[in-house]
C-alpha cells in the first residue's frame, strides 16, 4: 500500500520518457526523471517519501523533508494568505498550513512548531495542534531550566509549550502568558513531571529567589507613581495582575520584602515609599 508522508521502499517496475515507476507490489507510483539515480535498474529497491503534486496526483521523492507523518517539527514560514500559510519543508512544493489549523497570528520568516498529517481530503498539511504529536516521557525533574516554544495560549487553561520541541508543557494562566505568542521560545523552570508524562512549567524562580527581583520592580513602579502606589496589598488580583503582572501571592511577598527593609508604608489603599 502506498503512504502518504512516510519513506518507504519501492521496487523500479518500469522506465518512461519523464521518469520510472515504482511499485509496491501492487500500485504503482512515479518518480519524476530529475530524480531518478543513474544507477537505478528494474526490479531495484529505492527508498522513497510520497507525497502529492501540485496536480494532487501521489508523486514519489528521493529527497527527506524536514517532517515526516505525525512527527513534530520547527518550520519556516514562507508565506500567508486568506486561507492559510505555506511552509518551508525541504521540498519543492511548500507545505500548506490551513487557517483553521494555526492557534494564533504568523507571518512570512516565523518559525513554528507543526505536525504533519493526511487531512479529510487524502492530502498532506500542516497543523499548529501539535499536542496529541509531542512526547510523553520527558527526561527532566523539578527544578530543571529548560527551553520551550509556545505553540498556542489560551486565557483559560494557560501556554501550551513544548519543551525542546518535542515534551509537552503548560505554563498556568496565573502567570504572565498574555504577551506569549506561537512560536517564541521561552527559558522555563520544570515546576512538576506529572504521572501522565506532562509537564508543569514556570516563567518564573522559585518564591524565595523570585522574591527580590520581584520587590525591585514593585519598588520601581512606586518610583513611577512619584513615591506613592494608589493600591495597596488588599487590592484585587485582577488590579494587580493588571498593574504589576504578578500573582497577588507574589506581589505581597514582593511588598512584605520592602516592608521589612523598611523601604515602604503599606496604607488601607496605598503603598507610599519612605
Amino acid at each position: 500500500m502506498l503512504r502518504l508522508g512516510e519513506k518507504q521502499t519501492l521496487t523500479m517496475k518500469r522506465s518512461v520518457d519523464f521518469g520510472v515507476y515504482l511499485t509496491d507490489g501492487k500500485d504503482e507510483v512515479l518518480l519524476p526523471r530529475k530524480q531518478v539515480p543513474d544507477s537505478l535498474k528494474k526490479d531495484d529497491k529505492i527508498e522513497v517519501f510520497l507525497y502529492k503534486d501540485s496536480s494532487d496526483r501521489i508523486i514519489a521523492t528521493v529527497n527527506t523533508p524536514k517532517v515526516l507523518l505525525g512527527e513534530a517539527v520547527v518550520l519556516e514560514v514562507k508565506d500567508t494568505t486568506k486561507i492559510g500559510a505555506f511552509l518551508d519543508w525541504g521540498l519543492e512544493k511548500d507545505l500548506f498550513l490551513p487557517f483553521k489549523e494555526q492557534t494564533g497570528r504568523i507571518k512570512k520568516g516565523d518559525h513554528i512548531l507543526v505536525a504533519l498529517y493526511v487531512d479529510k481530503s487524502q492530502r498532506l498539511a500542516a497543523t499548529m495542534k501539535v499536542y496529541p504529536y509531542l512526547k510523553k516521557n520527558p527526561p527532566y525533574r523539578p527544578d530543571d531550566r529548560v527551553e520551550a516554544r509556545i505553540y498556542e495560549v489560551s486565557e483559560r487553561f494557560g501556554a501550551y509549550a513544548a519543551v525542546d520541541d518535542m515534551y509537552s508543557g503548560m505554563i498556568p494562566p496565573s502567570e504572565n502568558i498574555a504577551d506569549l505568542m506561537p512560536g517564541q521560545t521561552v527559558k522555563c523552570r520544570v515546576v512538576m513531571v506529572k504521572e501522565d508524562g506532562k509537564l508543569d512549567l514556570s516563567l518564573r524562580e522559585k518564591a524565595y529567589i523570585q522574591m527580590d527581583d520581584d520587590a525591585a520592580m514593585v519598588s520601581e513602579l512606586i518610583d513611577s507613581y512619584d513615591g506613592v502606589l494608589p493600591f495597596g496589598d488588599k487590592a484585587s488580583p485582577e488590579l494587580i495582575k493588571k498593574e504589576t503582572g504578578l500573582s497577588k501571592a507574589a506581589f505581597k511577598r514582593a511588598v512584605g520584602r520592602l516592608y521589612k527593609e523598611r523601604l515602604i508604608e503599606i496604607g488601607q489603599d496605598y503603598i507610599k515609599k519612605l
